[in-house]
């Protein structure tokens, strides 16, 4: 526990006291999240609601209709065998850097012959001095190859009309990304060129790897295909609403940000008790109204809308487009919806309006308190955009525990005191403390650890509870 956090640990847990796990995080944070999760299970605390913001809402949305297990298992999402490589470069980016790379390249083949002459001609010289024909078939086979490429038939018609077409090309592919954001459910101003080149990177693969993942669990051996997002929607609040109150099964809150009403959006499935005053619909609800979804009602085909909300990172990928029903607040309309870093504070404000009595906060973000702890800055696009990334998350959840830790009977806070992989190493980050490279596998374990050491053992176990064995 980091010394500029409040001490929560002070706070006397409770299995009486209706209780929720909130996760928060990007990327990789859903790796130590498992792990929190497959601890908290096997110790038996009982869970109530389990809410999220990043991807803490895809993490959440497993563990409310108990499908913790395919995030942790061998073979899983986090553990599976290559890692998952997700928020990759944008199909249309790549092909169009590969395009206008194999272009270039094109154009300068003389020049890149002439450079390499000057290296082939002396090693050839040194093969004569060395005796034997091997230096001067070099140079006579180097030297039929620069007839060939400055030949009449070579220099100019080939070379030209190589580097025309791979040009042609990457004008389809600017034009095929022209029509397709005129298509879009949305429109856009400016250049049309900067719908290739402002958003780098793809959520495509996140949202589609955990939709299939929770169709599975859905539909379990029959689910083949690709499922479309209504069905997996309804499929998923459905499996919730009817097991609500099971073990392994519980309420739900998930936050995504409205781009263009500047608000943040709240999914929810609640118990009955809980339900009503959470949803209020009154003219004097106002704006709350027009926020919060009940996934077991009106909001029930959003539910896939929140996952995919949830994993779009700001800038750096495209928003998800939620279109709203006619007969809903927004009428219809289509908004843009992507993550917001610090929504945890609104995250448990929700969670104290849904009843909540204590709180466990998840967090995959260490923070630095002593001095000569620091490591070397990464230089690599997404080292360093996670090392942003991280450092917003852990502000944003120190300043939002702080000001929560009177509003609850309990409040909790599980984070490592080191992590090295950061939120887009998906392929693991060297650490040097270990002087070697971690896994994203390791990071799951590092959650199960850090559940045990400062949750499990220090505080449910201090706090003499019988705990069920099963949640």
């Amino acid at each position: 526990m980091s010394q500029s956090t409040p001490d929560v640990r002070k706070s006397t847990y409770s299995p009486r006291l209706r209780t929720a796990l909130v996760l928060t995080g990007t990327g990789t944070a859903g790796a130590y999240h498992a792990g929190v999760l497959r601890a908290l299970q096997e110790a038996g605390v009982k869970i109530d609601l389990v809410a999220g913001r990043g991807m803490g809402a895809v993490s959440a949305m497993f563990a409310a209709v108990d499908g913790g297990s395919t995030l942790w298992e061998d073979g899983g999402i986090w553990r599976g065998d290559p890692p998952p490589k997700f928020y990759r470069w944008r199909a249309s980016l790549r092909a169009a850097t590969g395009l206008f790379g194999a272009a270039v390249v094109t154009m300068l083949f003389p020049l890149i012959f002439l450079v390499a002459a000057a290296l082939v001609y002396p090693v050839a010289f040194a093969l004569r001095l060395v005796g034997g024909g091997a230096g001067t078939a070099l140079a006579d086979r180097y030297g039929e190859l620069l007839a060939l490429m400055f030949g009449p038939d070579a220099l100019p018609t080939i070379v030209p009309r190589t580097a025309v077409g791979l040009l042609l090309a990457l004008l389809v592919l600017l034009g095929a990304t022209a029509l397709r954001a005129l298509r879009s459910r949305r429109r856009g101003r400016g250049a049309v060129w900067w719908q290739m080149l402002a958003v780098p990177l793809t959520a495509t693969d996140v949202r589609d790897r955990f939709a299939r993942a929770l169709w599975q669990l859905i539909r379990g051996a029959s689910a083949s295909g690709r499922p479309a997002g209504r069905d997996v929607s309804r499929g998923y609040t459905e499996l919730l609403a009817e097991n609500l109150g099971q073990p392994g099964f519980r309420e739900l809150v998930v936050t995504a940000h409205d781009v263009d009403i500047r608000r943040d959006l709240v999914f929810a499935l609640l118990s009955a008790p809980h339900r009503e005053g959470f949803f209020q619909r009154t003219p004097e609800s106002g704006r709350r109204a027009s926020e919060t979804w009940d996934l077991a009602g009106s909001g029930r085909d959003h539910a896939l809308d929140a996952l995919a909300a949830s994993v779009s990172l700001p800038v750096v990928t495209e928003p998800h487009l939620i279109t709203f029903a006619p007969d809903s607040h927004w009428r219809g309309e289509t908004h843009r919806a992507a993550d917001r870093a610090d929504a945890i504070a609104r995250l448990l404000e929700e969670v104290l309006h849904a009843g909540v009595e204590q709180v466990i906060v998840v967090s995959a973000t260490a923070e630095l308190t002593a001095p000569h702890t620091l490591s070397a800055g990464r230089r690599d696009a997404r080292g360093r955009a996670g090392e942003y990334q991280a450092a917003m998350e852990a502000a944003a959840v120190r300043d939002a525990v702080t000001a929560r830790v009177g509003h609850f009977s309990g409040l909790f806070l599980i984070r490592p005191t080191h992590n090295p992989v950061g939120p887009f190493d998906f392929s693991g980050a060297y650490d040097e403390r270990s002087d070697r490279k971690q896994t994203v596998a390791e990071l799951v374990d590092r959650g199960h650890q850090d559940a045990y050491r400062q949750f499990v053992d220090p505080v449910v176990a201090a706090s003499g509870e019988r705990l069920r064995s099963v949640n």
